[in-house]
C-alpha cells in the first residue's frame, strides 16, 4: 500500500504576535483589581496609549506593518484603527492566516513585553500576578479558542518569583497549554542567570519539565538591542541580532540545566538558525582544547589574568571529559527561522528534527501574506517528510499540538 504524501500547502508559525486588544484585563482581570490593571487609552490623535502603574506605552509602527506598503512603515506610534484588525482581533487572524497558509500559529504578547517584562517592572506584585494570570486566561479562553486548532496557546509567568511561576505553569498546563514565555538572558533584567549557583530558576524549570511544557524564548526578551558600538546605528545593530540568540544557546547547553532536567525543551523564536552550525563546531573546539583543566574545577579570567576556583554550580553537573554538545542540542533546543538560506542550506548540520519556521506576523520582517509560497520556494528540494517536518510536523511534536484538519479550510491563495 502506498503511503499517503504529506500535506505541504499549511505551516504553523511558532512566533507571531498580538497586539491585545483594549478590553483584556479590564474583562479578564478580578473585578478589584480593575481600577489599577492596564488600561489601553485613546488619546486626541486616535492613537491608543496603554497605561499601567507609573508606566505608559505606545504601539510602534514596526509592530502592526501588514497590509502596508514598505515604503510607509515607520516606528511612529500606530492608533488600532489604522491597524490590520487581525492584529487585535483572532477571527480577523485566522482569515489572514487563511489567506498566507497559516494553519496555526503561536502568539507572543506585545503590552506585557516578550516574557511579561512590563509586569516585573510594576512595584505591586500582587497587581502583576492577577495580571498574568488575566492574560493566561485570556489566551486560552478567549484567543485560542475563538478558533480551536488554529492557535497554540502561550502564556506568562511571574518573573519576580520562581515558586510562583512553578504554580502558574502547573495551572495552565492543566488547561491544556505547552508553551511558555521566559527571558532569552534575565541578568539585564535584573534577575539571576539560569546558571545562577543557588538553583534560583530551579522551581520553574523543574514545573516546565514536570507538565511538558516547553520554555520559548524571544529574541528582545532581554529587554536590550546589542550594540557593535557606541556609535553604530540601528540598521548594522539590528542586523547583527542574532548574537543574542547564540549566546542564549550557548549559555544552555553549559550551563548544567539540561542535565538535571533532562526532559527540558526550548525554543529559540526569532533567533533564525544560520549561525548553529559554527556555533556548535565552535563548541566543541573549546570542549576538545579547555575540557581537562575546566573538568577540575580551575576558572580563568582572561581580563584579570589569573586563576581562581569556579564557584557556579551549574556547570559541574556536566562531564566535560565526555560532554557531547550535540547530542544536547539535538535533545533540547529548537531553533526558528522566518527566512533563511544559509541556515535551510546547512539543515544537515543542524537537524531536520530541530527546526521550526515562522512569519512573524504582524511585525515588520513577517512574510505574510506570501508565507506559504515563501517557504514552499525555500524548501524545494527537500524530501516531502523533511518539508513536513518544517513546516508543521516539529510544532505539533514539540507542543503536544493537534491543529485543525486542512481539509476543512479553504486553499491558500497560490496553492491551488
Amino acid at each position: 500500500m502506498t503511503a499517503t504524501a504529506p500535506e505541504l500547502n499549511w505551516l504553523i508559525s511558532v512566533d507571531d504576535h498580538v497586539l491585545e486588544p483594549g478590553h483584556l484585563w479590564q474583562t479578564w482581570l478580578p473585578e478589584r483589581f480593575r481600577d489599577r490593571g492596564p488600561k489601553l487609552v485613546i488619546g486626541e490623535d486616535g492613537k491608543g496609549t496603554w497605561h499601567y502603574l507609573d508606566q505608559q506605552q505606545r504601539a510602534s509602527g514596526l509592530s502592526a506593518t501588514v497590509g502596508r506598503d514598505k515604503s510607509l512603515i515607520s516606528p511612529d506610534p500606530l492608533g488600532y484603527d489604522e491597524m490590520r484588525p487581525g492584529c487585535y482581533d483572532a477571527a480577523a487572524r485566522v482569515q489572514d492566516m487563511n489567506q498566507a497558509g497559516i494553519l496555526a500559529s503561536m502568539t507572543f504578547p506585545t503590552f506585557p513585553a516578550f516574557c511579561g517584562q512590563t509586569f516585573y517592572r510594576g512595584e505591586d506584585k500582587e497587581l502583576g500576578l492577577a495580571c498574568i494570570e488575566a492574560y493566561n486566561n485570556w489566551m486560552v479562553d478567549e484567543w485560542c479558542a475563538t478558533a480551536p486548532g488554529r492557535f497554540i496557546p502561550l502564556t506568562l509567568i511571574p518573573l519576580w518569583d520562581p515558586e510562583k511561576a512553578a504554580t502558574e505553569v502547573r495551572r495552565v498546563a492543566e488547561r491544556g497549554v505547552r508553551a511558555v514565555a521566559f527571558s532569552e538572558n534575565p541578568e539585564p533584567l535584573g534577575l539571576p542567570t539560569i546558571n545562577d549557583p543557588s538553583g534560583y530558576w530551579d522551581p520553574f524549570f523543574r514545573a516546565a519539565e514536570e507538565c511538558g511544557v516547553v520554555i520559548c524564548m524571544h529574541v528582545g526578551s532581554s529587554s536590550q538591542i546589542p550594540s557593535i558600538n557606541s556609535n553604530t546605528n540601528f540598521m548594522a545593530n539590528l542586523s547583527w541580532g542574532a548574537v543574542r540568540t547564540s549566546g542564549t544557546m550557548l549559555d544552555w547547553l553549559f550551563s548544567g540545566v539540561f542535565e538535571r532536567f533532562p526532559n527540558l525543551r526550548i525554543s529559540l523564536a526569532e533567533g533564525n538558525i544560520g549561525w548553529i552550525p559554527y556555533f556548535l563546531e565552535r563548541a566543541e573546539q573549546v570542549i576538545d582544547k579547555q575540557r581537562f583543566w575546566f573538568q577540575r574545577g580551575v576558572d580563568y579570567d582572561p581580563g584579570k589574568g589569573s586563576k581562581q576556583q569556579r564557584t557556579d554550580g551549574g556547570s559541574h553537573t556536566i562531564d566535560y571529559l565526555n560532554f557531547d554538545i550535540r547530542q544536547s542540542f539535538r535533545d533540547h533546543v529548537y531553533g526558528c527561522f522566518i527566512d533563511d538560506v544559509a541556515g535551510l542550506g546547512n539543515l544537515d548540520l543542524i537537524g531536520e528534527d530541530n527546526v521550526m519556521i515562522e512569519t512573524d506576523y504582524p511585525h515588520s520582517d513577517t512574510t505574510w501574506p506570501n508565507s506559504i509560497k515563501l517557504a514552499r520556494d525555500r524548501l524545494a528540494g527537500m524530501s516531502p517528510a523533511v518539508q513536513y517536518k518544517i513546516l508543521r510536523g516539529n510544532a505539533e511534536r514539540l507542543f503536544q499540538f493537534t491543529p485543525s484538519d486542512t481539509a476543512e479550510l479553504p486553499v491558500p491563495d497560490g496553492m491551488a
